[in-house]
């Protein structure tokens, strides 16, 4: 068969361009549907066993902050592992019980006045707003006398209800029913024990995957011995860092609020630091709590609001400009804004809290997974082959 008769069987240029092009979409498309289906299914599995996985990662967190203060123990002072472990734990029971002495009464104190006093707080809101904004409240109570206004209301109501529960359901297994108390106690009492053994191995936590990676090539078989190790480094100095920022911060905010006058100061303060964990989290949630206090506490007003956001203005200002950058540094690398969407999009997967608490990790990991893949499988020129022992900046841009 000639040349032209051959050309005329096949598709034009034009014709195969677009081809090719609906297939790469196809494939693309198919790639991204795999991904969010073994997203979802993932945070499915792990909102079903969060009882089984949320103490096994709060032990394995805690054991890779604390591995190097025990290593240190028994390097100087030469003991056994089980004799500086054990000195560890004794340590930390001390300084539980000295926190629970000083500062566990006043907190409790404050945490029951607090409840007492949320029903006051919402009469005296609901009372400024009739005096202050009549024709306002007149309209909404005229307007949700409307039948369909109050179906839309109640429908409203009854999301934001399944939001919360869905988003926050650690709440609802910590303490809704006696066995949901039992449980909760029984899933904290554990960690201890698994901390115990965790803290007790030696060596990198990876050093044994390759063993079980023989079926792979070498190559692909370092890439995932590094990607665990930089997972493994980006949780620990994540954790380390949030862990003494929230904490710092808490104590600022403490203080700030006890000096300004806001009622229930140091247990707020304190709870909002805890809530920092998840970045912006305590801020968020701090911010709709303090400015209505101080507003409508006796001896309130705009005076106070001032004061109270000043402290939040201060505290964070030391955070972004010395906590962070002194304790965190470049670590994650990650804008502000895919912090935001990351704690959203990694709380919805995996079904509350444990998704919040590791989603900047775990984007930090996918970022560092992505540039590997682009550099090594996409790039233009040859890259080293990382290994267990490279560094992150050989794999960023």
């Amino acid at each position: 068969m000639d040349a032209p008769s051959q050309q005329h069987r096949f598709l034009s240029p034009a014709q195969r361009r677009i081809v090719g092009f609906a297939l790469s979409f196809a494939a693309v498309l198919g790639i991204v549907v795999l991904l969010v289906a073994s997203v979802v299914a993932l945070g499915r599995l792990v909102s079903f066993f969060a009882g089984v996985f949320g103490p096994l990662a709060m032990a394995g967190v805690l054991a890779l902050i604390m591995l190097p203060v025990v290593e240190l123990v028994e390097r100087r002072l030469r003991w056994r592992r089980i004799v500086a472990v054990a000195a560890f734990y004794a340590l930390f029971v001390c300084v539980m019980v000295g926190f629970g002495v000083l500062l566990l009464p006043p907190l409790i104190d404050q945490l029951l006045n607090f409840i007492a006093y949320v029903p006051t707080l919402w009469e005296s809101a609901t009372r400024y707003l009739e005096g202050a904004y009549p024709e306002w409240v007149a309209i909404v109570q005229r307007q949700l006398e409307n039948p369909t206004l109050a179906t839309i209301a109640q429908s409203l109501t009854s999301e934001l209800d399944g939001l919360l529960v869905q988003a926050l359901p650690s709440l609802r297994a910590a303490g809704i029913g006696i066995l949901g108390l039992f449980g909760s106690i029984a899933q904290l009492a554990v960690v201890p024990v698994y901390l115990f053994f965790f803290l007790l191995s030696r060596g990198a936590p990876t050093r044994h995957v390759p063993e079980h990676l023989g079926f792979l090539r070498p190559s692909l078989r370092e890439d995932v011995v590094f990607l665990l190790n930089e997972f493994i480094a980006i949780v620990v100095a994540f954790f380390r860092g949030q862990l003494l920022i929230a904490l710092l911060m808490g104590v600022m905010l403490a203080t700030g609020f006890s000096l300004v006058g806001l009622r229930f100061g140091l247990f707020i303060g304190l709870t909002l630091g805890i809530l920092n964990i998840v970045p912006y989290l305590g801020t968020i949630i701090g911010l709709a709590i303090t400015v209505p206090l101080a507003f409508f506490q006796p001896g309130g007003g705009w005076q106070l609001v001032g004061l109270v956001l000043l402290v939040y203005l201060i505290v964070q200002n030391i955070e972004g400009w010395i906590l962070t950058p002194k304790i965190m540094g470049e670590r994650t690398g990650l804008h502000p804004v895919v912090v935001i969407v990351s704690i959203f999009f990694w709380g919805t997967a995996f079904g509350g809290i444990l998704g919040m608490l590791f989603a900047i990790p775990l984007t930090a990991f996918f970022v560092t997974l992505w540039r590997l893949i682009r550099r090594k499988y996409f790039g233009t020129q040859t890259v080293e082959q990382p290994g267990p022992t490279t560094p992150a900046a050989a794999v960023e841009d």
